[in-house]
């Protein structure tokens, strides 16, 4: 009699993939996308906590002589936005689509607020709503806001998106309100941002190419104008290049954050030990965490945060691709685009490829506002991800298999 082991037999083990092939299996399985994204969310989450609390212990000590004060305040926004995740995850398409007009609407008349004395003023921009303790940035919420609509405009227009009317109306003048909102609080990275999540959907739905060369010349033209009418942005605008050469003044932030970089190596100091979060990196825990990050934990630590966001991306896109729903691949490749956007304009901020706007790293960074869209956007990647025919078949089979519990027997005297 013969028995095999946990590796099989022989022939069963010849007939196993190895190498690129085996990769290229396990990726196109049904569930991959799902536990990609569930996954690399929980790990950069994890990292997140991490890297604030060490970015932000010496200042939290030195304001309210607790190291803990800032990740305590991350950990209660992380504590609220996973149960809203997963409330995400489990909306029916059917209600994700009734609520985006509300959303975008709501999301409007908070940016409107932030222009009346409710608003709050912080690095020169009034992007901040102040309700008694609590402080939030409405722009964030719109970013998710403008998304849902989109797509739910688009998933309606779907049979007529051969027009360029159907394609540009209503959604582009809505996304132009919103972005006139936002900068009227001059926060030109967010606007940016929405620019980029607009214009990826245009293409998504088959905008033609001309149009695209037009909308970015005149983004770029405008943007550039916005920028000089600030001395600040203009200082800004000009010494990213090279932040040594206004080491004491615009360049000050950039210079430190590629000394930061640099000081890491491949494996960096190790956590806790950096020298730059000691008050002389400004955002040290927030727009600026990738440096530090980069500082204590190297070249290897800046590349895995990158990988994940690029399996993110790689799990949407593998979303939108596959999905009969347009309002899914429309909404799936816009937050891909957003989040994707956002973790390349902030490591190129800190590498000094690009200029110093202001912009998050998602899920690491600080900050709630910029945390709980973020995750409920996840949320929903993730629902979608679970609920395509395939994937929703994989899961059922695997709780159909699952063996029960045993009976534990009552012993006899």
């Amino acid at each position: 009699m013969t028995t095999s082991t946990q590796f099989g037999t022989p022939d069963e083990t010849q007939d196993r993939p190895v190498g690129l092939a085996a990769l290229k299996e396990a990726l196109e399985r049904p569930l991959t996308p799902y536990y990609l994204l569930v996954g690399s969310t929980a790990l950069l989450l994890t990292i997140g906590l991490i890297m604030v609390l060490s970015a932000s212990s010496v200042t939290s000590y030195e304001n309210s002589q607790n190291s803990y004060a800032v990740v305590e305040k991350q950990l209660i926004w992380v504590l609220i936005g996973l149960p809203m995740a997963w409330v995400a995850s489990r909306l029916p398409q059917r209600t994700l689509r009734n609520l985006s007009t509300l959303g975008l609407l709501g999301s409007m008349g908070l940016l409107a607020l932030t222009l009346t004395p409710l608003g709050v003023t912080r690095n020169h921009q009034t992007n901040w709503l102040g309700v008694g303790p609590f402080v939030i940035q409405p722009s964030e919420f719109a970013k998710l806001a403008v998304i849902l609509w989109a797509g739910h405009i688009y998933a309606n227009k779907q049979r007529r998106l051969g027009e360029l009317q159907h394609i540009l109306v209503p959604v582009v003048p809505g996304v132009l309100a919103v972005t006139g909102l936002i900068l009227l609080q001059r926060d030109l990275g967010t606007a940016l941002v929405l620019f980029a999540i607009t214009l990826s959907l245009l293409w998504v739905v088959g905008a033609p190419a001309k149009f695209f060369a037009l909308s970015a010349s005149v983004i770029a033209v405008g943007a550039f104008w916005l920028a000089t009418t600030s001395s600040e942005r203009r200082q800004r605008l000009l010494s990213f290049t090279d932040p040594f050469k206004d080491y004491h003044d615009s360049g000050w932030q950039a210079a430190h954050g590629l000394l930061a970089l640099s000081s890491g190596g491949v494996f960096g100091k190790g956590i806790g030990a950096s020298q730059q979060k000691w008050g002389t990196l400004p955002e040290s825990h927030t727009d600026y965490i990738f440096a530090v990050l980069g500082e204590e934990l190297g070249l290897v630590g800046t590349l895995f945060v990158v990988g994940l966001f690029l399996a993110i991306a790689w799990a949407a896109v593998r979303v939108a691709t596959q999905t009969r729903e347009p309002f899914v691949r429309y909404v799936s490749f816009g937050i891909m685009v957003w989040l994707l956007g956002q973790m390349i304009v902030n490591v190129g901020m800190v590498l000094s490829v690009l200029p110093v706007i202001g912009i998050p790293l998602p899920l690491v960074s600080y900050g709630g506002s910029a945390l709980l869209p973020s995750l409920i956007a996840l949320g929903i990647l993730i629902g979608f991800a679970r609920r395509e025919p395939e994937a929703a078949a994989a899961l059922a089979a695997r709780k159909r298999v699952r063996p029960a519990r045993p009976v534990k027997q009552s012993r006899g005297l």
